[in-house]
């Protein structure tokens, strides 16, 4: 059984900076293409990040592209999002999630985490 947990989340100001974590169990992350994805309060979840099973290569949303960096440490089973120059509108739950396959950005992911809350104040 593969399980994803984030941790990181948190509140900051506008303009801050924050790191959320995403450790892989049950079977070595570098087996996955991985993602961030985000839900705000009453829409839709949305795609943030992906990288490829090596780190070769990475997507980014228009939306925080410049601002979020997606890393990973397979020896660690662990994904990264940095997040930097932070806004109100990036208020929301990031969940982590794997895929057996990668297609890009028509990638279909088969496992999720749980999430953790990252709230932007003015």
């Amino acid at each position: 059984q593969v399980q994803l947990v984030e941790s990181g989340g948190g509140l900051v100001q506008a303009g801050g900076s924050l790191s959320l974590s995403c450790v892989v169990s049950g079977r070595t992350s570098s087996t996955y293409p991985m993602a961030w994805f985000r839900r705000a309060p009453g829409k839709d979840r949305e795609f943030v990040a992906h990288i490829s099973r090596s780190a070769r290569n990475t997507l980014y949303a228009d939306s925080v592209k410049g601002r979020f960096t997606i890393s990973r440490d397979n020896a660690r089973d662990t994904v990264y999002l940095q997040m930097s120059g932070l806004k109100p509108e990036d208020t929301a739950v990031y969940y982590c999630a794997a895929a057996e396959r990668d297609w890009g950005l028509r990638t279909k992911y088969d496992y999720w985490g749980q999430g953790t809350q990252v709230t932007v104040s003015l």
